[in-house]
């Protein structure tokens, strides 16, 4: 019996738009958008989410230039195992692999604090809420209970053919995007009508709030001295800073567009990388501006449960500014409803989270490189796929490590999340540095092809070609400013670890995955290269023959608005129905 290791081309491109999508959108932007604020305040905060959309832009154009040439499966390393070096690519694959997991873990970790939905009644005292209680009466079970039966639904989700899965991710997404774009319009409307009086529709941009957080308290906890607080424009700068990396995990699963390639349907006709790409950066970037503009249009940063996201890291709905929206404008049902959808989309970004590790880890075991030799034969085993194309496999073993969030049942769950959270946010940016770092290759290697006059296909390289898949103005500037940026984000993810009193769990969370990355790489050199450092080579085959080049028929491009009759009014039919697929393209 011959044994099935090939995924299945059934994604439309529909269906990779709203799977990107819905792994972006988590628990990050519904309950760490407060913790910016309150980080920031309510204007940097704004700066600090453009400037983490800014990276994610930078990165995912990169990535998706490459990937809609080469449509390669495991493209988060196998393009630099390509273009930089096979020791780099094996372990941004294992580290970004790791990563995804633990981002499974986290979501599910989230969603158990979800269900521990409870306001403290003095501060619905405070606020002249007109309950003396709101909260959840799921606060007293275990955590244990929500963790085992989500990771159960995760699971099952996942052995679903990938067409089938598309299908779910896709209505996933549109459900999402809905409610996000009404939770905009909800939180206008209520600032515009102020239920509750406060004097200024943008009162926090005002003092004693102001458009910056007055202060940053380096080591946040609940005692009464403070430590360390910086003030003045040195508070200021650390405040975005720090804004900034808090931001960047809200991004994280952008480059789910390049994981789904093997498994996309008809690349050259739909073009979906080059759409998903583009329409993923345009929603993700707005939305979450918007989000957290809105956001600081009804709640304070210094509102005390902003307070405890800082300390504790995420607890629970009763943390989110949206919430925080509704309760302070005593609204009734609504905190409640905003935390029920809140614990689906957290499931539905950890459904996603299963998807990308079990991709990932699939790619890497077609690689026999890439594992010792004593996991051969467990690398074959997770090689295989079932007959509708589902790597058993890989998801099982993604899965069973996404047990760890039965760390949950721990006294201090959600430290346990900021930290895995922290590690997971390194790891990928670890990734997006190397990713950056192989597209700068990669630029000047098909530059150079589209010039030698061996090739039979130069023209496929040719970026100024009508055929060529996807490109955009500026790359190569936006590749060497993800780069530097993720590299100073890398260092100085947390370098409140460093001011006194050092803190050494915050220290192993933020800094191990760089040692780990390090030490995996040599691990590799050793295997191949021998024990001595001065002997090791660098392994890069710069090929860009396989798999063949994709290209695009010109006159079907998508994306582009093309009048059949140009020289006729706009408003005949056919032109008519041009502008009107145009727009549909764009907002489907």
């Amino acid at each position: 019996m011959t044994r099935r290791t090939v995924l299945s081309a059934d994604l439309k491109e529909r269906h990779v738009n709203m799977m990107a999508f819905s792994a972006c959108i988590g628990f990050g932007l519904f309950l760490s958008s407060g913790k910016v604020i309150y980080i920031a305040g309510p204007g940097l905060a704004i700066v600090a989410v453009t400037l983490a959309s800014s990276v994610m832009w930078s990165v995912i154009a990169c990535l998706g230039e490459m990937t809609a040439l080469f449509p390669v499966q495991g493209p988060l390393f196998e393009f630099p195992g390509r273009f930089i070096d096979e020791a780099v690519g094996y372990a941004t694959g294992w580290i970004t692999w790791f990563a995804w997991v633990v981002i499974l873990a986290a979501e599910i970790l989230a969603i158990a604090q979800l269900w521990k939905f409870r306001f403290d009644e003095p501060y619905l005292r405070d606020i002249g809420y007109p309950d003396e209680t709101l909260g959840w009466s799921t606060e007293g079970y275990s955590p244990a209970v929500w963790v085992f039966l989500f990771l159960i639904l995760v699971g099952l989700i996942n052995l679903l053919p990938v067409r089938q899965y598309g299908q779910l991710e896709y209505i996933f997404g549109v459900i999402k995007i809905l409610f996000i774009s009404l939770l905009i319009v909800f939180n206008v409307i209520v600032s515009a009508m102020q239920i509750v009086p406060h004097g200024n529709h943008f009162w926090t941009w005002n003092k004693p709030y102001g458009f910056a957080s007055e202060s940053l308290v380096v080591h946040p906890s609940n005692d009464a001295d403070p430590g360390i607080v910086l003030r003045g424009d040195q508070g200021k700068f650390l405040s975005l800073w720090t804004a900034i990396t808090a931001a960047l995990f809200s991004f994280v699963g952008f480059e789910t567009i390049a994981i789904t390639a093997p498994e996309n349907k008809d690349l050259e006709t739909h073009e979906t990388i080059k759409l998903a790409t583009k329409k993923l950066s345009m929603r993700i970037t707005i939305l979450y501006i918007l989000g957290t503009f809105v956001g600081g249009l009804n709640v304070p940063y210094n509102d005390p449960n902003l307070v405890s996201i800082q300390i504790n890291s995420v607890r629970a709905g009763h943390n989110s500014v949206f919430i925080l929206a509704a309760v302070r404008n005593h609204l009734r049902g609504w905190p409640s409803i905003f935390n029920g959808f809140f614990i689906f989309s957290a499931t539905t970004s950890g459904i996603n989270a299963l998807y990308n590790s079990s991709r990932l880890l699939h790619a890497l075991a077609s690689i026999p490189e890439a594992w010792p030799v004593w996991a051969q034969n467990s690398r074959r085993r997770l090689e295989t796929t079932t007959s509708r194309g589902v790597p058993l496999g890989t998801v099982t073993v993604s899965w069973c490590v996404g047990l760890m969030a039965f760390l949950a049942v721990k006294p201090f769950p959600s430290v346990v999340l900021g930290r895995i959270t922290n590690n997971a946010v390194v790891s990928e940016l670890i990734c997006y540095a190397v990713i950056c770092l192989s597209y700068i290759q990669f630029y000047h290697r098909i530059k150079d092809a589209a010039q030698d006059p061996t090739l039979e296909n130069r023209t496929a390289f040719n970026r100024d070609d009508k055929q060529y898949p996807y490109r955009t103005h500026g790359q190569l500037f936006r590749a060497y400013y993800g780069l530097l940026f993720c590299i100073l984000l890398i260092i100085f993810n947390n370098w409140r670890a460093f001011v006194h009193p050092f803190s050494f769990p915050d220290f192993i969370a933020s800094y191990i995955g760089i040692a780990v990355f390090f030490a995996l790489i040599a691990a590799y050199h050793v295997k191949s290269d021998g024990w001595n450092p001065l002997k090791w080579r660098r392994h890069a085959s710069m090929q860009i023959q396989r798999p063949p080049p994709k290209v695009v028929v010109p006159g079907r491009r998508r994306g582009h608005l093309n009048f059949p009759n140009p020289k006729d009014s706009i408003w005949t039919e056919e032109n008519f129905r041009a502008i009107v697929a145009f727009i549909w393209g764009w907002l489907k």
